[in-house]
């Protein structure tokens, strides 16, 4: 893995590519949501929903991979700023509680988008219509929606706290 980050901060390759990702995961799932809603293109929602899950499924694991394994946590990222003991303890303390909420979020967001992907594969078939899984599946896919939004602007949040500020 990339040791250093590309967007001008004391991270990772994968944090920053993560990052990246999350940035343009919520427009990509805006026009997925268009393009059922407004165009009635079940399919194209489809396919774009099943790479949208692939891509997060493994840059997510990727990220994983980096930041536990290859760089031992988070906290060894942080440590990397070049600060004091002090301040580092203090740095790690602040950054906590916004992990914290973000992993409400993140956690969930896989459950949520499986549970949502592998149903509608199910009961929609090949041709996706609208038909008896459409109320389940609508109220699942605005609860992934909703996640990940929320999942990104938490994401977003802890980068800026952990690595920029």
């Amino acid at each position: 893995m990339l040791r250093t980050g590309f967007l001008g901060y004391p991270t990772t390759f994968m944090l920053d590519f993560v990052v990246c990702a999350l940035v343009l995961v919520v427009p990509l799932l805006l026009y997925s949501l268009w393009l059922v809603k407004v165009r009635r293109q079940y399919r194209a929602h489809k396919r774009l929903q099943i790479i949208l899950g692939v891509i997060l499924l493994a840059a997510v694991t990727a990220f994983e991979v980096d930041v536990q394994y290859v760089h031992g946590g988070w906290e060894n990222i942080v440590a990397r700023q070049g600060l004091d003991e002090a301040a580092l303890a203090a740095k790690l303390a602040a950054v906590w509680p916004w992990l914290k909420i973000r992993l409400v979020f993140a956690i969930a967001t896989p459950f949520l988008w499986v549970a949502t992907i592998v149903l509608a594969l199910r009961r929609f078939g090949t041709d996706p219509r609208p038909g008896r899984h459409s109320r389940l599946h609508s109220v699942l896919g605005w609860a992934s929606t909703v996640d990940i939004t929320l999942t990104s602007v938490t994401g977003l949040a802890f980068y800026y706290v952990a690595f920029v500020q």
